[in-house]
């Protein structure tokens, strides 16, 4: 048996391989309501035969969608379709996963097919935030800088986001830290530059996300893993970097954070960024070498064999699977096939197994 199709548990839940389908926004919701888009879409990942099937970053609050397209989980008449995707999940051999987030000052913005552009103004447009008043692109508009009692607000948000994805038949729960969204905007000295507890030293930057995995928690059962997505470099000087990442992921063992989901980028527009295949995947070595946690890798891992060189190195636990699941929704079954698995497939499909 390859390392990839070795089962992994992490707390309660046992992952029946390495293979996690990173979330991955559809920009198909209204109101925040999923529908039979995101069924088929996650579902045909559940058939497909990954062990995690984590759900596009889904709102905190309506000011936190990147778009008008976003899911939501910020009131309960969001749980009954997503209900439905769960249980189809479940029922087809994988677990169900969430990633919670606040899309910060990246958001009111038009969706990608029609130029992803932010909108200024008209019934999709509303207000941004961020941890201070600077805009991502000089051309946007400049976000509020949320109070204290905001912040507050914000983390409460997140709270009930997390009991309401309990309900909702989750297993895993991602706080997304990460691509330049609100809680990287307070970790990054870039984008932060507050000078009250939530600014200025490293503990006072990462203060708003330790807030936000205390509440989490606190309603999250126990055991149940909680993962947290981050850039763990903004590939620019001076900005958040490997070392800070390394640091802050000590803090999150700590607090029984479970894995370090390992990305980077999306809070400095200028950064020059040297995408290519794995190009992510040193973060999470160093991550998972130096603060002792487990880690995802993340970023152009197409293959199997690729992917089964990272766990062969020990240089991260799970592979996270973004367009190569877009391009195909079977990854799984496919990298089977090359690394000589004999894993289990759909009933209604093994006619077509060999």
């Amino acid at each position: 048996m390859s390392l990839l199709f070795t089962p992994l548990s992490f707390k309660s839940i046992t992952l029946k391989n390495r293979i996690v389908i990173s979330p991955m926004c559809q920009y198909s919701g209204t109101d925040g309501f999923a529908n039979d888009w995101h069924l088929v879409h996650l579902g045909s990942r559940a058939l497909g035969g990954a062990a995690l099937i984590i759900q596009e970053a889904t709102a905190v609050t309506p000011e936190g969608r990147i778009s008008y397209g976003d899911l939501g989980i910020w009131k309960d008449e969001h749980i009954a379709p997503l209900q439905r995707i769960t249980k189809f999940i479940t029922d087809n051999g994988a677990i169900p996963g969430i990633q919670l987030a606040h899309a910060g000052r990246k958001a009111s913005c038009e969706v990608p097919w029609l130029g992803g552009g932010q909108i200024k103004e008209g019934p999709h447009h509303w207000q941004t935030v961020a941890a201070s008043a600077i805009p991502f692109q000089p051309t946007d508009h400049v976000p509020h800088a949320l109070t204290i009692d905001e912040i507050k607000a914000t983390v409460e948000a997140f709270k009930t986001a997390a009991q309401r994805a309990l309900q909702a038949g989750y297993k895993v729960v991602e706080i997304h830290a990460a691509h330049g969204y609100l809680i990287n905007q307070f970790l990054s000295p870039l984008s932060n530059q507050r000078n009250d507890e939530y600014g200025g030293s490293f503990d006072n930057r990462i203060r708003f996300l330790v807030e936000i995995v205390d509440a989490i928690q606190s309603v999250w059962p126990a055991e149940l893993p909680v993962f947290v997505r981050i850039s763990a470099s903004e590939w620019v000087e001076d900005g958040w970097s490997i070392e800070d990442s390394v640091q802050l992921a000590r803090v999150l063992k700590e607090k029984s954070i479970d894995l370090i989901d390992c990305s980077s980028g999306g809070n400095a527009p200028a950064a020059k960024i040297p995408a290519g295949p794995g190009y992510q995947v040193p973060f999470a070595a160093a991550v998972k070498q130096q603060a002792a946690i487990p880690t995802g890798a993340v970023g152009i891992i197409t293959n199997a064999e690729q992917a089964e060189a990272i766990l062969e190195a020990g240089e991260a636990d799970l592979i996270f699977i973004a367009r190569e699941s877009l391009r195909d929704p079977h990854f799984p079954l496919h990298a089977a096939k090359v690394l000589g698995d004999d894993i289990t497939w759909p009933d209604q499909y093994v006619r077509a197994k060999r």
